[in-house]
């Protein structure tokens, strides 16, 4: 099984905590793309990281439920571990997408996101809760299917900073099931006024059966310069579409 490397600050309250994340195959990794699911149908996924120095794991627990064909309540929930940090669950993120324009022949398809995380994390691997919003914009041309994002989020505490990140990603359709993935996040954090971090990912998605994707992946840290190094893996689990009966006529002659 693959994994995700972590990023670490000295300061313990500094540990990146994921919040909202997208279900495939509506994003890349990190990058929401404005495609939702359909009315009534849910997804579910379940992925994990790890960091071999320092020594931590994460397990991520994700859902999304199509409240509409163009908007979508997402959940997310994060349990890390290891012998760096106290093992312990994440704070609970919770959002809704908005698709609120279409794409056309030019132009993009854009939606937006409101989203909240509760503070139900444990010690040190909690904001006490934060909340903001993101603007979503995606465009596809040919093979290729293009995202980008910009999140603001406030956290609960005074003592920490309000974040800021953006996000770039493309997904490139090399086979009918096989899909090639890139991304780039830059991320200001609630530890610092500065940006912390800059990464690159790569690697790609495998729609394994109509309802079934598995991906796989590597990031980059750009900011450092001993590289570190992310694996990403994730299994998700879609509702079947309704498959539309299809009725023959034939001529008796």
């Amino acid at each position: 099984m693959c994994f995700i490397l972590l990023l670490l600050h000295e300061a313990a309250y500094a540990l990146e905590l994921k919040g909202l994340q997208p279900v495939d195959p509506y994003g890349v990794f990190s990058t929401f793309g404005t495609e939702s699911l359909a009315k009534g149908k849910v997804a579910f996924s379940t992925g994990a990281e790890v960091s071999l120095d320092p020594d931590l794991y994460r397990f991520i627990m994700k859902t999304a439920y199509g409240i509409s064909d163009i908007v979508e309540l997402d959940m997310t929930l994060p349990y890390l571990f290891g012998s760096d940090v106290r093992d312990g669950f994440e704070d609970a993120a919770i959002g809704v997408k908005h698709r609120f324009f279409e794409e056309g022949k030019y132009g993009p398809s854009m939606a937006y996101i409101v989203n909240v995380s509760l503070p139900t994390g444990s010690e040190r691997l909690t904001t006490d809760g934060r909340y903001g919003a993101g603007l979503i914009v995606s465009k596809r041309v040919g093979p290729v299917n293009g995202h980008m994002n910009l999140f603001y989020e406030k956290t609960g505490t005074k003592k920490l900073k309000d974040e800021v990140t953006f996000l770039a990603g493309l997904d490139f359709s090399a086979a009918h099931n096989f899909k090639l993935l890139s991304e780039l996040v830059v991320r200001k954090g609630h530890g610092s006024s500065d940006i912390d971090l800059i990464e690159g990912r790569i690697g790609y998605r495998i729609k394994t059966t109509d309802s079934i994707y598995t991906s796989f992946g590597a990031g980059f840290d750009f900011k450092r310069r001993s590289p570190a190094t992310r694996l990403m893996f994730s299994v998700t689990f879609v509702s079947p579409q309704e498959k539309k009966k299809i009725n023959k006529l034939y001529e008796v002659e």
